[in-house]
């Protein structure tokens, strides 16, 4: 995952959360989106049947992924496509370039592709005289704000109508002020009408590599995907080698999961299968690692190259909804990120497995079952061990460890605490409970302890 800004995330996060309206309006938009994935999930009787089904098709993708991926390279070539293999970001960049330059293309269009992000496609090829214009509405918006998305399904999520209307005007010549979205997306699909008839190639994500077919799969709403590479001569496909699904039935559990999941539709407008290239034209599939295979040999963690890339994990989750995306410094964020993250880089993301409550909300709404707060947990512990935490945290559990080890020791500090609480100014207490009290109101110590309360009533158990 590419690492977009110096912060670390507790600072990024309270950076964003220190504009109330902006934070509340982001965290109802995201819960807004979680709300119709419980409604579409619970008008399908078998849903947890298909979670089930869609975790077992993934774990044996996973378990069996060498020759898999070797399957539906020899399909896909078969049915004329060209396969390409890279090893990291570096590469993925240098067949992409190379792809183009041999062919003099200077004039790209590129639906949304969160791979071509952790790469840093954009701006490699731009620095190499190739126009990069991103065909999705909330990626455009992003690309002309000069920042990354801070989604991975809405990538805009954090602008509202009226920042995007004084962008359009600015950069398409809309009316001053105008901030309706119907007019502000009808004044894009013309600004994107142009760029797409004089493109000289198309880019595209993947979703789901097909094995036993060769044939990849490209989910959107806008149909952009479609126009991209309906038009020019050349397609170029990016995708994780962890996308592949063994069979083309597969497919049926995935697609009913995946809109659900993420935005609450029955289904994406446009599922679109590419086998093999059009007549006339060129299809070239670039098959990405970097650092998947090395989660996959990490057995904690493996399950995470099960995602789908849904974002229900996302809009879910109380840290990411409060915090925005861009906090993370990743490309991918939220709770998956926070497990993919550290393991391309522990020292720099090592703040991530921290911003969670863990209760588990991701793992519930997730549509393969990923136990991603089991996997944050396991992640605190691998980062402590490494010295990857500060100092004042490790002295501070060890301290915790040491009081809950002793049933005396305990009831000694729960007396302490509520004494301070009582006694000591409500401002002194808040500096005293660190990062942790100054997010929070603290609470009005009782009298007493339950156990001291049960003694009294009930005798000694």
């Amino acid at each position: 995952m590419g690492h977009l800004t110096t912060l670390r995330h507790p600072e990024a996060a309270a950076r964003f959360a220190a504009d109330v309206p902006r934070t509340h309006w982001h965290d109802q938009a995201l819960w807004f989106m979680r709300l119709k994935r419980d409604r579409a999930a619970a008008q399908v009787p078998e849903w947890e049947r298909l979670r089930e089904l869609a975790q077992a098709i993934k774990a044996h993708a996973l378990a069996n992924l060498p020759a898999l991926l070797e399957q539906f390279e020899r399909n896909a070539t078969g049915a004329g496509a060209t396969v390409h293999w890279a090893r990291d970001a570096g590469e993925h960049n240098r067949i992409v370039h190379r792809l183009l330059a041999d062919r003099g293309v200077s004039r790209l269009v590129k639906s949304k592709s969160m791979l071509t992000e952790e790469c840093g496609l954009n701006p490699y090829l731009e620095a190499r005289g190739v126009e990069v214009v991103d065909t999705d509405l909330g990626e455009r918006i992003v690309q002309f704000r000069g920042e990354p998305p801070s989604h991975i399904i809405l990538p805009a999520i954090h602008v509202k109508k009226e920042e995007i209307g004084a962008l359009f005007h600015e950069k398409l010549g809309t009316a001053a002020g105008a901030s309706d979205p119907k007019y502000l997306t009808e004044a894009a699909r013309g600004h994107l009408r142009q760029k797409f008839l004089a493109a000289q190639a198309g880019l595209t994500g993947v979703n789901f590599a097909v094995a036993d077919t060769g044939a990849v799969v490209v989910c959107t709403n806008e149909g952009n995907a479609d126009m991209g590479t309906a038009l020019p001569p050349l397609h170029v496909a990016c995708m994780g080698l962890e996308k592949i699904v063994p069979r083309a039935e597969d497919l049926g559990v995935f697609l009913r999961l995946l809109a659900r999941s993420g935005t609450g539709q029955p289904i994406t407008t446009y599922s679109t299968h590419f086998l093999g290239p059009r007549p006339g034209a060129e299809l070239h599939i670039v098959i990405v690692d970097n650092g998947r295979s090395a989660l996959l040999g990490r057995d904690p963690y493996r399950r995470a190259l099960s995602c789908i890339r849904c974002g229900a994990c996302m809009n879910t989750c109380p840290v990411f909804r409060r915090s925005g995306g861009h906090s993370y410094g990743v490309t991918v964020p939220g709770p998956i990120g926070s497990v993919l993250a550290p393991a391309v880089n522990p020292l720099a993301h090592a703040a991530l497995p921290f911003a969670s409550t863990l209760c588990g909300s991701c793992a519930d709404v997730c549509p393969v079952g990923i136990d991603l707060h089991h996997q944050l947990l396991a992640w605190r512990r691998e980062l402590a061990a490494a010295g990857h935490v500060p100092v004042v945290k490790r002295l501070a559990l060890r301290l915790a460890a040491w009081i809950f080890a002793s049933p005396r020791r305990y009831a000694l500090a729960g007396r302490l605490a509520r004494l301070a609480l009582r006694v000591l100014p409500a401002r002194l207490t808040t500096r005293l409970s660190g990062a942790w009290g100054r997010q929070r109101e603290l609470p009005v110590a009782p009298a007493e302890s339950f156990h001291e309360r049960y003694r009294r009533t009930h005798g000694r158990a």
